[in-house]
């Protein structure tokens, strides 16, 4: 593995962590587009794993008091029963359509995300309980397989948390518990290799930076403007699963 690929590699844990660090999601999505093409996807998917566990932690830690229990509950309930499914299907099914798929989602929920921030709620799509249940059920399989269920999540989560610190700190407390089970499942596999170790090790200094300029912002940052930014890290998440 070249020094400069590890260096670009860290380049980009950085940026994406700091986005993750202002609004408590994206940081994989946005960064395995461009990870998978410096380090190749069985490299790169756990590295990312380990490195979104890392900064979810963190953010759990600061923010415990923000989190609201009854609503995490209920989205690991539904996130949980699709998780398995994800890990299986990630080492049997190609991922291409899938990602495409997932793209096209993400992209179409954040155009709609952006419209209604930017011109009020005079546009709504209001979702039954079982659509919603579904949605995080989908996101459950996607966190299995690629480790950025994210997008899924943050359709019902914008409803069900619109504070942007209960946002932030309920979803790292759930990307903290079931990245947790993808790592042991990883190890158990034989999935953290010498290269996994030798990557992370080099990335965690750009890691420690992001996370914690990303906290500065997200306490700066007006609820508005929060909205926006959730919506404009997915529909970036969306285009970059297209490259």
């Amino acid at each position: 593995m070249e020094t400069f690929s590890i260096l670009l590699f860290g380049l980009v844990v950085l940026i994406t962590h700091f986005l993750e660090g202002i609004t408590g999601f994206g940081c994989t999505v946005l960064a395995l587009p461009f990870c998978i093409m410096l380090v190749g996807i069985k490299t790169a998917v756990p590295t990312l794993i380990i490195l979104a566990w890392i900064l979810a932690l963190y953010i759990v830690i600061i923010a415990f008091k923000d989190i609201l229990w009854k609503e995490f509950i209920r989205i690991i309930a539904f996130v949980g029963m699709g998780l398995p499914l994800g890990i299986w299907l990630f080492s049997r099914m190609p991922e291409g359509l899938l990602k495409k798929i997932l793209a096209v989602f993400m992209i179409l929920v954040s155009f709609r995300g952006l419209y209604v921030s930017f011109r009020g709620a005079g546009f709504k799509l209001k979702l039954p309980n079982s659509m919603l249940n579904a949605v995080l059920f989908m996101g459950g399989i996607i966190h299995g397989a690629f480790g950025t269920g994210g997008p899924f999540v943050v359709i019902y989560a914008t409803k069900a948390m619109p504070n942007k610190n209960n946002f932030r700190a309920t979803l790292c407390l759930l990307w903290f518990t079931l990245n947790t089970i993808i790592i042991i499942q990883n190890i158990i596999n034989g999935v953290i290799t010498p290269a996994v170790v030798k990557l992370l090790l080099w990335t965690i200094p750009f890691l420690v930076l992001g996370m914690i300029l990303g906290n500065i912002a997200h306490n700066k940052v007006k609820d508005t403007i929060f909205t926006r930014i959730v919506y404009g890290v997915l529909l970036l998440s969306g285009i970059f699963m297209l490259i």
